[in-house]
């Protein structure tokens, strides 16, 4: 595979010296516009590599807040086809901003794999987590991705052991994502020193970047994660925000305002 979007932004960043700030939101949530409006503007609020939520009816890796916007973005009327539209409408401005697509196989698979993955690089799209598609079933998704240019992009947990860890690896591309705490989205903050522990030993079998999730939702949480990971993933505290919005506009000065004060934490931290 030649240099993707999120390759170069890593390397870009390791020369910087300091971690991605990696945002999450979902498509479509509250409406189309309104995340058009998110997406666009979270660069400018220091987000370095965004991943957009597929709305998808079963959810299973997900917490309370992100199964509620994907019912809201479901009810509104959003689809795969839409959310490659907002993608391309995103890029129309930015050509730099890696987009990563996260969600479940059905969607994709009742979609076409070889027309979603024409379509979503296309589009713009720059990788795929898909979390419920195992590296057993790689022949799927995976290698057909990959030979259309994106990065296919694993979950590691801390139940992934060293037996488990090469074959969660094998075909990955782009970053690793390491789910820091077992539970769904949004649950507790994890604790910096596990988390130290277990990078230092999934780095004995990669050099990808390690990116990690789940349970962040400060500036200052961003920040501890920020010294010892490569990148920070910020999406249940975002998500929140616009469900505490009173209306469209609200909604996305809320987000867009939480992701600043967020970058500023992560770009606090700068590493030698």
């Amino acid at each position: 595979m030649s240099d993707t979007r999120i390759d170069r932004r890593f390397k870009a960043l390791k020369a910087e010296g300091r971690a991605a700030f990696v945002t999450y939101v979902m498509a479509g949530d509250p409406n189309y516009d309104a995340a058009l409006e998110i997406v666009k503007g979270l660069p400018g609020a220091g987000a370095d590599i965004i991943e957009v939520g597929l709305p998808f009816t079963d959810p299973m890796a997900d917490g309370p807040a992100i199964q509620q916007a994907g019912l809201r973005a479901l009810a509104g009327g959003m689809t795969l086809k839409k959310t490659l539209k907002l993608i391309s409408e995103f890029r129309q401005d930015d050509n730099d901003t890696p987009i990563v697509l996260m969600g479940y196989y059905n969607p994709i698979y009742s979609y076409g794999v070889d027309q979603f993955l024409t379509d979503a690089t296309s589009a713009g799209v720059d990788g795929l987590i898909v979390v419920d598609l195992p590296s057993e079933e790689d022949k799927e998704l995976c290698l057909p991705a990959r030979e259309a240019g994106l990065n296919f992009i694993r979950l590691a947990t801390p139940t992934t052991d060293d037996k488990r860890l090469p074959k969660v690896l094998a075909n990955s591309s782009g970053f690793l994502y390491y789910v820091s705490i077992a539970g769904t989205t949004g649950a507790a903050a994890p604790k910096a020193s596990d988390v130290a522990t277990a990078l230092t030993r999934i780095r004995k079998t990669t050099d990808l970047p390690i990116a990690v999730g789940f349970g962040l939702r400060t500036g200052a949480q961003a920040a501890e994660i920020a010294k010892i990971a490569d990148g920070a993933v910020v999406g249940t505290a975002l998500v929140e925000q616009v469900a505490l919005g009173s209306n469209d506009k609200d909604s996305v000065n809320r987000v867009l305002e939480l992701a600043r004060e967020i970058s500023a934490g992560i770009r606090s931290v700068k590493k030698t």
